[in-house]
């Protein structure tokens, strides 16, 4: 069994669904960080059978609607002298402000590049959002 060290300081995002943690780890940047990153990907997990965790060895400002529209289930541990000290849990965000792209063609933000992607949840349940410009769905 692979064995990871544990943090000192930091932050451990953890129960991501199998297979984001690539995902996560580019829209959050984590690839410009000046600190160790690891990316544990296919971890055993009694609760989801199998999930990715991403350790973070020192405090940064994690976007976390970027997260809470990913998965909402996620969850960031805050570590200090290598105790959590702090659990966040996230919910779906009821806007998202240049997260995702609106893919009309007609819509200005096709049009005008300097204009902000604004995407606002329309249904909970299916965790489905529209452009705030042109109602357009998004399609992940």
């Amino acid at each position: 069994m692979l064995n990871i060290d544990s943090l000192e300081r930091g932050i451990v995002i953890d129960h991501i669904k199998a297979g984001y943690a690539m995902k996560i780890y580019y829209l959050l940047k984590l690839d410009q960080l000046d600190c160790c990153v690891a990316v544990i990907k296919n971890a055993r997990s009694s609760k989801y059978g199998k999930k990715d965790i991403i350790k973070i060895e020192d405090m940064v400002d994690l976007d976390l609607e970027v997260l809470g529209f990913i998965d909402p289930n996620i969850t960031i541990d805050i570590i200090d002298n290598g105790k959590i000290v702090e659990k966040k849990q996230l919910v779906l965000p009821q806007k998202l402000t240049n997260v995702i792209k609106c893919k009309n063609p007609r819509c200005i933000t096709s049009i005008e590049e300097e204009i902000d992607h604004v995407f606002k949840l329309s249904d909970q349940n299916d965790h489905r959002y529209r452009c705030v410009y042109c109602e357009q769905e998004y399609q992940g």
